[in-house]
């Protein structure tokens, strides 16, 4: 008696499906629909919101005030991808031709920072960048060095804290690994042949590396710049803990908008247009797919 397809096996496949439907619908897309109504009504008074059916808040997230936000925040998230993408791809390349334990090792370096807490990595972080922080005692010290041999002026504490640097700092410790390890899945793949071919045809390291391993690496570059950039590009505790009154993103301005501003419509709008544009990034990426395969 031959066995049934798993596809053809209705009822264990609806019962194996419907829990993880259920989960998805109930924690998901019940709140993001109650969300989105909220984006769709107006506040009256103080506290009453009323469901309108509109597109005002929409429109107002088109102000030049708000989409200068926006714009930084992209401009934030763009360079901490473009740092991540640099750092990040000869980690990956290294692990990658590791061998035996070394590679295990090195990928558990990677996912270290995993297992700590987001909020404890931040504050560790501030201690380092802060005006009496590890890096400008660091580079005090060196400073007091080099002024008993050469005429300098009195060290001054490096500004690192609280401004759009240390926000991008911030962002890239925080979204390395989320680069480093698509880059690791898609060069693991790599034939290695293909390379020692490569050198002996004549082909230096760097005309190897990038016409060989590049090609190779495409698409985990395109998932891992996707999923870097579209956290970094709605990240809110870094900016807060670590940024300034100039270095505030998208998701600041939405947070004040239910907190301290009580605006719930215009905070579901500034919302939801940050998940469309997620959306779009992924339909960019599965249309680049699609083509790329075809």
């Amino acid at each position: 008696m031959s066995e049934q397809p798993w596809s053809r096996a209705k009822g264990p496949f609806a019962v194996a499906l419907g829990p993880p439907l259920l989960w998805l619908f109930g924690f998901f897309l019940v709140p993001m629909g109650i969300v989105w109504i909220y984006s769709l009504s107006e506040t009256r008074g103080l506290t009453d919101v009323v469901f309108t059916g509109g597109f005002r808040n929409y429109l107002r997230t088109l102000d030049p005030l708000y989409l200068g936000v926006l714009w930084k925040s992209a401009w934030i998230a763009g360079a901490t991808t473009l740092a991540c993408l640099i750092a990040g791809f000869p980690v990956a390349l290294a692990i990658a031709f590791a061998k035996g334990r070394a590679k295990t090792w090195l990928l558990i370096l990677v996912m270290l920072p995993f297992w700590t807490n987001l909020l404890i990595r931040t504050y560790a972080l501030m201690a380092v960048l802060r005006t009496e922080g590890l890096v400008n005692q660091a580079v005090g010290w060196l400073w007091t060095r080099a002024a008993h041999v050469l005429p300098l002026p009195a060290f001054e504490p490096l500004p690192l804290l609280h401004n759009n640097f240390a926000v991008v700092v911030g962002l890239i410790y925080v979204e390395l690994p989320f680069m480093v390890l698509p880059l690791y899945a898609a060069l693991d793949r790599l034939d290695r042949s293909l390379l020692e071919a490569s050198m002996d045809l004549g082909a230096g390291r760097w005309r190897t590396l990038w016409e060989i391993a590049v090609p190779v690496a495409l698409p985990g570059v395109v998932s891992g710049v996707i999923i870097t950039f579209i956290p970094s590009l709605g990240s809110y505790l870094t900016p807060d803990l670590l940024g300034g009154p100039d270095s505030q993103m998208i998701a600041n301005v939405i947070e004040r908008q239910f907190k301290r501003a009580n605006d719930w419509p215009f905070g579901s709008a500034l919302s939801f247009m940050l998940m469309y544009l997620t959306f779009l990034a992924l339909a960019a990426q599965g249309l680049w797919s699609r083509r790329r395969k075809a």
